[in-house]
């Protein structure tokens, strides 16, 4: 009687060679399909590879997550010179919170995540709209706190309504045109004191 034994390492090709952009697309497939990153033994099942192949492109679950989250986070909306900044940033808004409905589980991921790449995307892209006007970095860094925390808590609330709600993103418009409205000169002149 003999015993087959398994191999490690980097696969053999049985249909196609493996590759970090394959794994990459699979996690995402299945991600999307599962609302949450499959687990390395899941990924190498679906794509018939031993899971220590996996570890041949990425070192550790960690870096599959953020090469994941970096890969979805890289398809949200490019911003173009525009003089209509406002739409610009609504269409920022809607496709990053279309992005996280889509893909239920990536923000938790990011929220979770130790590295900034991810992140990175989305702050250069808000920067590059903000760039109109001439904010010094406190204030570029407020408005990106308010604006990125009202849109994770969008995307919660449209990924645990029932069905019977309507939230979608098209409810994203008025409060984001009230947020660019706070961003103009002279429109808001509130002070606000530590106590």
């Amino acid at each position: 009687m003999s015993v087959k034994e398994k191999k490690r390492g980097r696969p053999k090709s049985l249909h196609r060679p493996l590759s970090d952009v394959i794994i990459l697309e699979q996690a995402k497939v299945m991600m999307r399909e599962e609302g949450k990153i499959p687990s390395i033994r899941q990924l190498s099942t679906a794509l018939s590879v031993d899971p220590m192949a996996i570890y041949h492109y990425f070192k550790n679950k960690n870096a599959l997550l953020e090469a994941v989250a970096t890969s979805l986070v890289n398809d949200i909306y490019q911003p173009i010179e525009s003089d209509d900044w406002q739409q610009e940033l609504v269409e920022l808004s809607t496709s990053y919170v279309s992005l996280l409905h889509q893909y239920p589980g990536l923000l938790e991921i990011l929220l979770g995540m130790t590295s900034l790449s991810p992140a990175n995307v989305f702050i250069e892209r808000f920067q590059r709209i903000m760039s109109v006007f001439e904010l010094d970095e406190a204030k570029m860094s407020d408005g990106l706190d308010l604006l990125v925390d009202y849109l994770h808590g969008f995307a919660l609330a449209m990924n645990y309504q029932d069905e019977r709600q309507l939230l979608d993103v098209s409810r994203l418009r008025g409060p984001l045109i009230l947020y660019c409205q706070g961003l103009l000169p002279g429109m808001c002149s509130c002070k606000i004191t530590d106590s």
